[in-house]
């Protein structure tokens, strides 16, 4: 009888940044999906800023030698809302020069994050941290303020996410970005607020604090929001999505396994 295989290291990709706040959100993160599934290894890669860099991670992971047969398999996960241009190019790119450089391990890349009722979860919960209440939602206008893109999917992306949040009960939700497209977020709050919404709320569709985030913070307070939520964060929804797209990458693995 031969020892089943084990799962594949789970490698969390983020983008890193100077903000401090950053890095240790990300670990909070993924100290809760280690909580969710205890036995799953769970390393954190940087694409920069941080230590550790994801290349030092997978190279530190193709020279183990446990007694059995040392780690083979690596799913690398990338914190991510949208497929921009670190989920189709950086990360890729990253991955296949460490696959040619390290021939020991098998690494795959796993889905980005969103869209996802668990993210949508998430920010209901940080909306009702902030203050919004289930019966505020018929009169209050939501604005959905992410990081920002250039690329053209991410963009639609995230404006069908806020038409589909609309059909749960808010007033109105609108899309808005901190970088790279338009409108910005405090142009999205007064419109919501020409529009005739009682109540504006803003909520951050960033995973952890830094430099965009709190230019999103200052454009809601500058056109008067009256609420303002956190960051996905640490939150237990997202910390399950992250299992799931874990979950998803691996399937090809046990099929083969089974076939």
């Amino acid at each position: 009888m031969h020892a089943p295989a084990p799962s594949p290291v789970l490698l969390v990709v983020a983008h890193g940044s100077r903000d401090p706040r950053h890095a240790a959100t990300v670990t909070a993160l993924t100290e809760r999906v280690r909580s969710l599934r205890p036995g799953l290894r769970v390393e954190t890669g940087f694409l920069e800023f941080n230590a550790p860099s994801v290349p030092q991670v997978l190279e530190k992971l193709s020279l183990e030698r446990p007694a059995a047969e040392g780690v083979r398999d690596v799913v690398a996960l990338p914190l991510l809302l949208t497929r921009a241009f670190h989920a189709k190019s950086d990360i890729p790119t990253v991955l296949r020069e460490a696959s040619a450089r390290l021939p020991r391990l098998t690494i795959r890349q796993a889905d980005v994050l969103g869209p996802s009722p668990l993210l949508t979860a998430t920010l209901e919960r940080r909306l009702y941290e902030a203050g919004v209440r289930p019966g505020d939602r018929r009169s209050t206008g939501v604005v959905l303020a992410s990081a920002g893109s250039s690329d053209p999917e991410a963009i639609a992306v995230i404006a069908e996410i806020a038409r589909e949040w609309r059909h749960t009960g808010w007033c109105a939700v609108r899309p808005a970005f901190a970088s790279a497209s338009l409108p910005r977020t405090e142009d999205a709050v007064r419109q919501l607020r020409a529009e005739g919404a009682r109540r504006v709320a803003v909520a951050p569709y960033v995973v952890a604090p830094g430099f965009l985030p709190d230019r999103i913070a200052a454009g809601a307070w500058e056109a008067g929001a009256d609420a303002l939520a956190g960051v996905l964060g640490p939150s237990p929804e997202l910390a399950r999505l992250l299992l799931q797209r874990y979950d998803e990458a691996r399937v090809p693995r046990i099929a083969a396994l089974t076939a």
